[in-house]
């Protein structure tokens, strides 16, 4: 059954062009859940403008050559175009070839995510898989346990098992 996800498009919230795009060779074997650390937003236009925000805070101040997630979610549960499907991230190093970076926008280190986010977010990976971009059967993480970070939060991490649960 094709989860239908509705995604705000880059021409949406304004992207900049990439500096540079490198495709994923296949599918995505693994999904890495991020927090932004940032403050949640409320409201389209709030969040369109926190996305371009984020967006330049990585190109500008980071050097990345574009946002370094693929997709984010707001509290709501709207998913925001980040790479998009099929295209390397930069949001966990070392581990961009082969997944996709998730982020939800907040903190959720005392924050608990919405029951909207986390369900926007199941639907994002069962649509990512029905259409080939991620793989049936795709491992999941939370960036700590790829990195040395607290992200996504301890109460983020908490809730993972439920991304995964059908």
């Amino acid at each position: 059954m094709e989860q239908k996800v509705s995604i705000v498009s880059r021409a949406e919230w304004g992207a900049a062009a990439p500096k540079k795009k490198e495709s994923l060779k296949g599918s995505a074997q693994r999904a890495i859940i991020h927090h932004t650390a940032l403050p949640s937003c409320e409201g389209l236009k709030k969040c369109k403008d926190h996305v371009a925000s984020i967006q330049r805070g990585h190109m500008t101040d980071r050097g990345f050559d574009d946002i370094g997630y693929n997709f984010l979610v707001a509290a709501n549960g709207t998913v925001f175009e980040g790479r998009g499907w099929g295209v390397v991230g930069a949001h966990t190093k070392g581990n961009n070839h082969d997944s996709v970076g998730i982020a939800f926008m907040g903190n959720f280190n005392n924050d608990t995510p919405s029951k909207e986010a986390i369900l926007s977010v199941k639907q994002l990976l069962q649509s990512g898989v029905s259409k080939g971009f991620l793989h049936n059967k795709f491992s999941l993480f939370g960036h700590r346990d790829l990195g040395s970070t607290e992200c996504p939060g301890n109460k983020l991490y908490a809730a993972l098992p439920q991304l995964k649960s059908t």
